[in-house]
């Protein structure tokens, strides 16, 4: 499988929605806390790490990504955060971290059960555990993804492709993080996200789930285009455009924050 091939422009259109619920996590963070060692997993364009390193100025900032272009741009934020490429599956930080921050990047790995239990161990004594992630697999734009990719041509196109993974009932964070963890608080929230623009959910998914399928697609204009026009037909369907022009999205996420004993 192709490692999907990130755009750090299309990421970033939608910047003001996307923003919303990392700074709802961190808002929960402990009041009392003062880390000295913080891990970004899945930084993209690094706007959190740099907002950490501000906030924590004696601490030690990591931001890491799979996409070099992704950090090409959060180079251009902080140059006293370390940046690093690397993934997170395989990620072992050579101290304990005093604060792992994920937002919007663990839904692409495999076996929550394992790696959760696994970043909670890479936590030192009193360390926090901070994620957050999109609920999107049984929403409406989502399904659409699915039913259009689970279609020929695309089928065929796309039999190699992993896309992100079915999140675990909160219950189930819950019973994996509790035996390492003293405090654990997981909620939900759904936003109504208000978008602008033509094709504005197709654009939306252009900058995050359709990433494995466009990479797929890659170095075959033509085939992007008619994949994309067979599923923005059935988005623009879905989500009609306002009176206004606005087209409305509403998409859950769930967060988490764990601190260890």
């Amino acid at each position: 499988m192709t490692a999907p091939q990130w755009d750090p422009a299309q990421y970033s259109r939608f910047e003001a929605q996307r923003d919303r619920a990392a700074l709802d996590l961190l808002v929960r963070l402990p009041e009392d806390f003062a880390p000295r060692e913080i891990w970004d997993l899945g930084c993209g364009t690094g706007q959190h790490a740099a907002l950490l390193k501000r906030r924590h100025p004696e601490a030690g900032v990591h931001g890491m990504d799979s996409s070099a272009a992704m950090l090409d741009q959060a180079r251009t934020l902080a140059d006293d955060v370390d940046w690093s490429v690397g993934d997170i599956a395989t990620w072992a930080p050579e101290r304990p971290a005093d604060l792992i921050f994920a937002n919007a990047s663990l839904q692409w790995l495999p076996d929550h059960a394992l790696l959760f239990r696994r970043l909670a161990e890479a936590l030192g004594p009193g360390g926090v555990l901070a994620v957050q992630m999109p609920l999107s697999w049984d929403t409406l734009h989502y399904r659409l993804m699915r039913e259009t990719v689970a279609e020929e041509p695309w089928a065929s196109r796309f039999a190699d492709v992993t896309a992100r993974v079915q999140a675990m009932s909160p219950e189930a964070y819950y019973d994996v993080l509790a035996p390492l963890c003293d405090d654990v608080d997981i909620w939900t929230t759904t936003y109504l996200h208000v978008l602008a623009g033509e094709s504005a959910v197709l654009e939306w998914m252009k900058g995050t789930a359709l990433r494995p399928y466009l990479t797929a697609l890659d170095g075959d204009p033509e085939a992007q285009d008619a994949f994309l026009a067979a599923l923005g037909g059935r988005l623009s369907a879905a989500f009609p455009r306002r009176a206004d022009g606005a087209t409305l999205l509403p998409f859950p996420r769930l967060f988490l924050v764990a601190q260890r004993r």
